[in-house]
């Protein structure tokens, strides 16, 4: 490859062997995925492409064109990103697997039948097909539920006090007590003293009465105007509070009324097919004793002990119908081989019917690569963002043989990686750096492993070779304990645990052994329910996305002490900062606000009289209207598919000519949301507001980001990191628990040590940090460990070991503890 320009790519040249395993390493932001996806990957796919019929080309989703001078020797190449995709309530495991294909074509042609009962075809077995689906859910298996306690949630209120929360506010709900009283219902009575045939009605029925209204009346008055025939004020028509709330949230194009009558909308399984999401006719039929719903929801690994009978039972003489028992065989094996693809990449605790929205993106990254392990392909470049994310060192074992596997059947692999077990395994590395940014781009070394040894301006050596061992220091005492008894939360099952406070404490255990479910969601429920902190619930106006949500199951358990030492929670997770590009680095951190009251502080913004809301690219007067401070515009082309361009008119700066007359210290506002936050650091050297958001955002990683780079552009882990950021600035106090799950995915070792500077920061204020977390480098540098497992879904969900890293390494019964301080692995 020669002349490599891509984002902040330095004119790279570089020779990478082919049939080999290439990791490409370096610190955050420092150009590896530029150079393996943006670069190599983009040029690949073009060509490709142009081997492709401009119609079919529009159905692709294509990478930009690369800026690259020559690539050559360069095979086709797949890509395994970590994306999510397309939300969907109906993408699961089976779909992504197509382990539900075969399955579906067993149960048609190999299942027990009801006597008298028709054979079905495959489509009748699949909930996203007429055929298949359920009539009451179409095939979603949820539907929403609008109850009396949602719409009421106070029934001590009379109707014409607001008891009825669900109805419109304003002139609204002053109609439908209007329409209520003409009807003769009383709106004075307590509701929880109207009878109860009265209160359903009210709120559910289907009738819509139509009835003359006279506004402005007291219920004797409009009883004597009705009497005596009066002419009306209008005609009314009622709708049930329960009819007005699905109503509205399927018609109206208010984001606001959307999201009001949102919270008075419950999901529930489906009563009809029990979530199961088909047709009664579909469920009838059996294999092995359960039906496909059934089946569906076992785990993978018992999925495939369950078609083990079927795949060895070979037809017999006496066989009623021993072209079943051939089909059930040849099926049976199938799913088998697939299966064992997915359960040697440690994914057979999850289920056939689990959504993928519920996975975390190295799951979803490990499903497709079962799948292409399975393909069988040959002369493919795969090209793979961090396969180890999310996954347990044993778990990593596995994933390297799979790797060995695609290129033992003649393929090359680029592996975007900062794990040290997938480093040390590689045939050729491709250091990117030195730093991030600006201060990257360029190849610090390219070669074999052992040849990175004598680089000195690399940090991957560094933690590759350095010998000093985490092992030396002290960890801290718990300054207390939080005590929780009878957890009960999917595999967990009546768990006792005691967490330490006062301390760094990381939760480890293999992949699906229940850490999140502990920590993530159980301790975050009790401790935020003792503490009167309710959880903020995500609003969306979109029916599916409501739908495919992981449904509330209950959490058991309770704290048995340790809350005099809390006083206050906080969760960082991996969920995105804003679902829009108009949400950005510098919005959410709130140091946007400083920038925007600095420019309207300048002398020519006061004499033109510009406040602080001019200088929002979401503000009419400031923005550019063209592309409405977007900065960019979608392009629709005939035969490709259509693409974003910067906007013509502001050339992708967001904002108005006038706008972008007003400079401070020589820069736009635009060009200051074009600044890295490093950059920015030295901008921004003498305001003391800005200094410490952006050394917040440099502490833990994240020096590398533009301060206007949209969140939709931002990975789950930098997501988090943000918010952590954004909490560091604040006015430090103590007793507060801070809860993170796998902070250091998608960073390499010098910024995890880096972010742990910053969690260490955390403890010595007086605050408690509590984990989940895979990398063995913050584990071993914890004060405290405690090691869920053994083994993951049905075989995990106990608290193996516990205590200080290294006496949680002497285990003999935990998984994690051979990882601990491996002699292999100096860092």
């Amino acid at each position: 490859m020669r002349g490599a320009r891509v984002h902040n790519l330095k004119d790279v040249d570089i020779d990478i062997p082919r049939n080999a395993l290439v990791v490409f390493t370096g610190i955050s932001g420092s150009g590896k995925s530029s150079l393996a996806f943006g670069t190599l990957f983009a040029e690949s796919q073009r060509r490709f492409l142009e081997s492709v019929s401009p119609y079919a080309r529009r159905l692709i989703d294509q990478v930009g064109e690369a800026d690259v001078d020559s690539i050559s020797g360069l095979p086709p190449a797949v890509a395994l990103q970590q994306q999510r995709g397309t939300a969907s309530a109906r993408s699961s495991v089976g779909s992504v697997t197509t382990i539900s294909n075969g399955l579906r074509m067993l149960y048609s042609r190999a299942g027990e039948y009801p006597k008298g009962q028709s054979i079905l075809y495959a489509d009748a077995f699949s909930p996203n097909t007429p055929d298949g689906a359920c009539p009451r859910c179409h095939g979603i298996g949820r539907v929403f539920n609008v109850t009396e306690d949602l719409l009421v949630p106070d029934p001590t209120l009379t109707i014409r006090n607001g008891a009825i929360a669900g109805w419109p506010p304003a002139w609204g709900g002053q109609n439908l007590r209007d329409i209520l009283i003409s009807l003769g219902y009383d709106i004075d009575t307590p509701w929880q003293d109207l009878p109860r045939d009265t209160r359903d009605w009210i709120l559910f029925t289907d009738d819509t009465p139509e009835v003359a209204v006279y506004a402005r009346m007291t219920p004797q008055e409009t009883r004597r105007a009705r009497e005596e025939n009066r002419s009306p004020t209008y005609m009314g028509t009622f709708t049930s509070a329960r009819n007005y709330v699905l109503k509205s949230f399927a018609t109206t194009q208010s984001e606001r009324t959307k999201k009001r009558v949102s919270q008075f909308m419950d999901i529930s399984v489906c009563p009809a097919c029990d979530g199961k999401k088909l047709k009664p006719e579909s469920l009838s039929v059996t294999f092995e004793g359960l039906d496909i719903g059934q089946i569906s929801r076992l785990t993978l690994s018992d999925l495939a002990t369950l078609l083990d009978t079927a795949a060895h039972r070979d037809p017999v003489a006496d066989d009623i119908s021993p072209e079943k028992t051939i089909v059930a065989q040849r099926i049976s094996r199938d799913i088998m081989a697939r299966v064992a693809a997915l359960t040697r990449l440690g994914l057979g605790y999850l289920s056939l019917e689990r959504n993928t929205v519920s996975l975390s993106p190295g799951e979803l990254q490990r499903l497709r690569l079962a799948t292409q392990i399975r393909s069988q392909l040959f002369g493919v470049v795969y090209v793979l963002d961090e396969p180890s994310a999310g996954l347990h060192p044993s778990d990593t074992q596995a994933l390297l043989g799979a790797l060995d596997d695609l290129k033992g059947a003649g393929n090359s692999l680029f592996v975007v990686e900062h794990d040290v077990n997938v480093i040390r395994h590689a045939d050729w590395i491709v250091d990117v750096g030195p730093d991030a940014g600006t201060d990257g781009g360029t190849v610090v070394y390219s070669g074999p492993f052992d040849g990175l040894r004598g680089i000195e301006n690399s940090h991957t050596a560094r933690h590759l070779f350095d010998h000093a061992r985490a092992g030396d220091r002290t960890p801290r005492e718990p300054k207390g304990w939080l005590r929780l008894a009878g957890v009960t939360r999917n595999n967990l099952h009546g768990v006792n645990v005691d967490l330490p406070l006062g301390v760094l404490a990381t939760v480890s255990g293999v992949s699906g052994s229940g850490k999140s479910s502990l920590v993530s969601q159980a301790l975050v429920a009790l401790v935020g329910d003792a503490l009167g902190q309710k959880p903020v619930a995500e609003t969306t106006d979109n029916e599916p996305e409501l739908l495919e949500r992981e449904l509330d199951t209950p959490i058991d358990g309770h704290i048995v002490d340790g809350m005099q030492h809390i006083r206050r929670l906080v969760v960082v997770d991996q969920k995105p900062i804003g679902r829009t590009p108009r949400s950005n680095l510098a919005t959410y951190t709130g140091l946007f606000d400083h920038v925007r009251k600095l420019f309207a502080a300048t002398a020519e913004a006061r004499a033109r009289r510009y406040d602080a809301g001019r200088f929002s690219f979401n503000v009419v007067k400031g923005r550019c209207p063209n592309c409405e401070g977007a900065g960019f515009v979608s392009v629709e082309l005939l035969f490709l598919p259509s693409v974003y361009a910067p906007c013509p008119v502001c050339r992708g700066q967001r904002y108005n000519d006038e706008t972008l007359d007003i400079r401070y210290n020589g820069k736009t506002i635009a060009e200051i949301l074009d600044l890295t936050v490093e950059r920015a650091h030295d901008f921004f050297a003498d305001d003391p507001a800005i200094t410490r958001a952006i050394a917040a955002l440099r502490q833990v990683g994240l020096g590398y980001l533009r301060l206007g780079q949209p969140a939709t552009e931002l990975s789950g882990g930098e997501a988090q990191r943000i918010k952590l950021a954004t909490e560091l600035q604040r006015a430090q106090r103590s007793d507060t628990l801070y809860v993170l799950d796998e902070p250091t995915t998608g960073l390499h070792p010098a910024d995890v040590t880096l972010l742990l500077a910053q969690l260490d920061r955390l403890v010595d204020a007086g605050n408690s940090v509590i984990m989940v977390e895979h990398n063995m480098l913050v584990a071993r540098r914890s004060d405290w460990v405690v090691d869920i497992g053994p083994g993951a879904g049905d075989e995990g969900g106990k608290v193996v070991e516990q205590g200080p890293p290294a006496e949680v390494a002497r285990s003999k019964s935990s998984k994690t503890a051979p990882f601990l301080f491996p002699a292999t692995d100096p860092s």
